[in-house]
């Protein structure tokens, strides 16, 4: 069984996505391996979410729980999170922090019994369960959960963002819909590549929601798609972090040759752009966070945005091929990028 839940800015509260995850971990019955990036809840919310792990403990499940760390001085796009780890650490049960350094360890995966996966591209913060539009994706597929368990391991016995996402992408079967899980940074360049080379294979449609876009071969092959104008292509961005990032580009040298390309399909097509709130300590976390993309019947889903440094983060991303849920998601993405204007980008070198 795959289900998979949206979330909208202000479509829903914080405190029922809460006892949504709290009810995905009381059926646990033997283990709990969770793969964090980002923990800041508060008040009746916090207490649901521990409550819930606290009750698996003292039930006797063995329970595991990697999360980020990084250093303060460190300022990626979008902008670090602030778990704080002695939070995590006070819990009853075996909590490792994993140095993002220089590459984050951007997972939100939980794994229950060995047989049940939940993902997607949902923090767990207030902000991210109020104000950002996101997906929660849950699987029931021991087969699958076994590739995400190796991908675990592989954290958590090193510690090392970059020692781990080494599991092939093999095709498997899941209700009888052709999946693949896709880890980087083991194997991030070839996700970009197969991403790349769903889009280019397209005969109807493509949809796509990523916060930023600056992968090189997802750029290269969007602006191509754009300038064709054979496939019904639109989608959704963070516009106020695809700004942050000309910036990045101007300063790295990277902005001649792929601002063009981004430039080319954002405002060449139907893309819309959410302007929100910028990055400040205090600030609302308002960001347009979903990462999905669908390519005709075939659909991506994670914690992958369609970047570079996404390639070399520790991410998941669950592929599958399946109009219905493919349907699904492209209504999703039409429905949030109906809520925004068209992206508008300041002239080219202001």
């Amino acid at each position: 069984m795959i289900e998979i839940h949206t979330l909208t800015d202000g479509g829903q509260e914080p405190i029922d996505v809460a006892h949504r995850l709290a009810g995905f971990v009381a059926a646990a019955q033997r283990t709990l391996d969770v793969a964090i990036y980002d923990i800041r809840l508060t008040g009746e919310v916090a207490d649901v979410v521990r409550g819930a792990f606290e009750d698996a403990s003292t039930r006797g499940v063995k329970i595991r729980f990697a999360y980020n760390v990084e250093p303060d001085d460190r300022v990626p796009v979008p902008p670090p999170p602030r778990t704080r780890p002695e939070l995590v650490e006070s819990l009853p049960f075996d909590t490792r922090g994993i140095r993002g350094v220089p590459d984050l360890m951007h997972h939100k995966y939980v794994l229950r019994d060995g047989a049940s996966l939940w993902t997607g591209s949902t923090n767990w913060t207030d902000d991210s369960w109020r104000r950002e539009e996101n997906l929660i994706v849950t699987v029931e597929s021991p087969q699958l959960v076994a590739l995400y368990t190796q991908d675990f391991e592989q954290l958590w016995t090193t510690g090392d963002v970059e020692k781990s996402g080494k599991v092939p992408p093999d095709p498997i079967r899941v209700d009888g819909r052709k999946t693949r899980a896709w880890f980087s940074p083991g194997y991030g360049e070839e996700l970009a590549q197969r991403i790349a080379h769903a889009m280019h294979r397209a005969k109807t449609r493509i949809r796509i929601a990523s916060p930023v876009i600056t992968s090189g071969p997802v750029l290269g092959t969007l602006a191509e798609i754009a300038s064709d104008g054979k496939v019904d292509l639109a989608g959704v961005v963070d516009v106020t972090q695809i700004q942050e990032v000309l910036r990045q580009w101007e300063l790295n040298g990277n902005v001649g040759w792929k601002e063009p390309a981004l430039r080319r399909f954002l405002l060449g097509a139907p893309f819309s752009g959410k302007r929100s709130t910028p990055y400040a300590p205090g600030s609302v976390h308002d960001y347009m966070h979903a990462k999905v993309v669908v390519c005709d019947d075939l659909l991506f889903c994670g914690s992958y945005n369609l970047s570079h440094s996404g390639e070399r983060n520790a991410e998941n991303v669950v592929e599958i091929e399946d109009a219905t849920l493919a349907g699904q998601m492209a209504t999703y993405v039409d429905e949030v990028r109906s809520r925004y204007p068209a992206v508008s980008l300041p002239p080219v070198g202001s």
